[in-house]
């Protein structure tokens, strides 16, 4: 029989986290995200992994806001592992090749003038993420994973 033993500060078992995100509360947009990163500090994730978790996770809460009526933002984390998963009733992405380019953006002009919706939020996940998923259905909603490995 073997035995595993995690490094300190890391979780031994699974901890499961789920924040509800109205779109275009901006008074609240970040607050899912600041949460899960606040809960990645708790139990000594390392600081790179948790700097690339808040980013996603607030890139994901901010599609959210942004673009649908309404979504969850979902945090699994469990030792060597965070799975980000935010899903939304809103429009749906129609092309998500053209939405994955930087710079790309349906984000109407008034949210940009509010310094949103530049078109980087996608590419940012991707970036930060180990693996990223997308689904998505056009007049219903999109499901973004993206998780984390290797720490």
């Amino acid at each position: 029989m073997s035995e595993q033993s995690s490094p300190p500060g890391v979780p031994q078992a699974s901890l499961q986290l789920a924040y509800p995100v109205r779109g275009l509360d901006f008074s609240s947009a970040g607050e899912a995200a600041g949460r899960i990163k606040r809960a990645l500090q708790q139990i000594g994730v390392p600081s790179a992994v948790i700097r690339r978790a808040a980013i996603v996770a607030y890139e994901a809460e901010m599609n959210i806001v942004i673009h649908a009526r309404q979504g969850t933002l979902r945090a699994s984390i469990s030792p060597g592992r965070i799975e980000l998963i935010a899903e939304d009733e809103g429009p749906g992405i129609a092309d998500i090749e053209q939405a994955m380019q930087e710079g790309f953006s349906t984000a109407p002009d008034h949210i940009r003038e509010m310094g949103f919706g530049a078109g980087m939020g996608l590419s940012n996940i991707k970036r930060c993420s180990s693996q990223m998923t997308i689904v998505s259905d056009v007049g219903r909603g999109t499901k973004v994973t993206a998780i984390l490995t290797g720490w």
